[in-house]
């Protein structure tokens, strides 16, 4: 067997909580291949320890703190120029990010298969970066994992041959019941005097939608300062920037503001909080398998499955975000005792780690039916 010849080629912190599982399960074979996007200590490094996967084989320069055009022009170049010397025999991508554009890209133009994780989520709202990635990379693959079938029959109605197609579930659901089987962190921390609130709110903002103009960023801040309980705002670098460049420090007198939590940090805040507050894709998933419920703040989702479930509810511009917060509080969350995750059972991973090594052994081709 070669050795490292299936590439994962990531980025950000939530593909490296999501392609962590697939890591461990293709053992030896896994070259890991970090683009450079949030390389540092406090959006990468912990994660890769903490899921025990070690450090990346591959760092690429001249990534991070560029603007999206040129995050991903470097990355496709560097990946192109790395695949001519060390071609893998596969490469998966995952999600929606510039890390994904650019693998999905560079492997397919060295003729290499193109793997893709959590393929089909669609927002059709061409706005948000993220959707431009997912349409590249939906041209691009030879192989879509879908996490539901909501997400399969998205690519079905977009033309993809429907046996390049695989409803795998979604690997954030064993990946969030690992870092929970390792117990509750310490949180103490977070809070003022060590104490945590008996009902708390978990925030965390990050998007451009919400960051990019201060009317925007002013209007979230204020938000979460008008609910009715404590606000735990985890404050993304992106936030923290934004905040002072709009100059906005004074609205955040009214929350508790915290920099950053690693995985197992942020699962045990988001299973003690009384609400979720977020703009985030993956804590729309993660909601699901916590049972907490989750205020969406954006102007659209393409996880619709957690808000059919009843996990989760979309707050759009023009909404009162703290109306909605405080009735959600009041409602409580003992409705979604027992209510199954859309994500599947757990064992994604598993599929897409199989998957990828009968492509890589050539036993199973793109071109034909796919069993996972």
């Amino acid at each position: 067997m070669t050795k490292k010849d299936i590439a994962i080629v990531l980025g950000t912190r939530p593909e490296i909580i999501k392609l962590a599982p697939v890591i461990r399960e293709l053992g030896d074979r896994a070259l890991i291949v970090h683009t450079g996007q949030h390389y540092d200590r406090e959006l990468s490094g912990r994660f890769f320890e903490q899921f025990g996967i070690g450090e990346p084989h591959v760092v690429l320069d001249g990534v991070g703190g560029r603007d999206r055009g040129m995050q991903i022009a470097t990355a496709i170049s560097a990946l192109t120029e790395l695949f001519a010397r060390q071609a893998p025999r596969a490469v998966i991508v995952q999600g929606d990010t510039n890390a994904v554009s650019a693998g999905a890209q560079a492997a397919n133009y060295a003729g290499i298969p193109v793997i893709h994780v959590e393929a089909g989520l669609r927002s059709h709202d061409r706005a948000m970066p993220e959707e431009l990635n997912r349409l590249v990379v939906g041209v691009l693959a030879d192989v879509h994992c879908a996490a539901t079938e909501h997400n399969a029959e998205n690519l079905r109605r977009e033309g993809i041959p429907a046996e390049r197609i695989v409803v795998t579930g979604n690997t954030i659901v064993e990946a969030t019941r690992e870092s929970l089987r390792h117990g509750p962190a310490p949180v103490e921390a977070f809070f003022p005097e060590g104490r945590v609130p008996e009902r708390f709110v978990l925030a965390t903002i990050h998007r451009p939608e919400n960051t990019d103009t201060r009317e925007a960023l002013a209007r979230v801040l204020s938000a979460l300062g008008d609910i009715d309980v404590p606000v735990l705002l985890l404050a993304h670098p992106r936030t923290r920037a934004a905040i002072a460049r709009f100059d906005l420090a004074d609205l955040l007198d009214r929350v508790i503001v915290a920099e950053s939590a690693d995985h197992q940090e942020f699962l045990t805040l988001a299973s003690r909080a009384t609400l979720l507050v977020s703009d985030s894709g993956g804590l729309q998933e993660e909601c699901t398998v916590l049972g907490r419920p989750l205020l969406v703040v954006r102007r659209s989702t393409e996880r619709p499955e957690s808000i059919d479930a009843g996990f989760a509810e979309l707050v759009t511009p023009g909404l009162d975000i703290a109306a909605a917060a405080n009735r959600l509080i009041s409602q409580g969350s003992d409705h979604l005792s027992g209510t199954p995750c859309p994500y599947g059972d757990g064992s994604a991973s598993a599929r897409i780690a199989r998957l990828a090594t009968a492509i890589a052994d050539r036993s199973a081709r793109p071109s034909h039916g796919l069993a996972a």
